[in-house]
C-alpha cells in the first residue's frame, strides 16, 4: 500500500513540476504533456545530478526536478524544431 501511495505522490509532484517548468519555459502544451515532462524531467534531473555527485531532498530535490523538466523541454524543442 505504501508503494502505491508513494507512486501517486511522485506522479502528482511530477505533474506540478511539469506545469511549473512549462510556465518558466513559456511552453504551450496541455496538462498531460506537462505531467509527463515533469515526471520524466524529474528523473532526468536527478540522474544528471547523480552523475556529478549531487544528491538532494526537500527543496533541493524539487529544484533539481524543476531543472530536469526545463532541460527536457529544451531538448524537445530542439528535436521538434518549433516552440513547444
Amino acid at each position: 500500500m505504501t508503494s502505491i501511495v508513494s507512486l501517486i505522490i511522485s506522479i502528482l509532484i511530477g505533474a506540478f513540476v511539469g506545469w511549473l517548468a512549462g510556465i518558466l519555459m513559456k511552453s504551450s502544451h496541455g496538462f498531460w504533456m506537462s505531467a509527463l515532462l515533469g515526471i520524466v524531467g524529474s528523473a532526468l534531473g536527478h540522474w544528471l545530478a547523480g552523475l556529478i555527485g549531487v544528491s538532494a531532498a526537500g527543496i533541493g530535490g524539487f529544484l533539481i526536478s524543476l531543472a530536469g523538466a526545463c532541460i527536457l523541454i529544451a531538448i524537445v524543442r530542439v528535436i521538434l524544431g518549433k516552440k513547444f
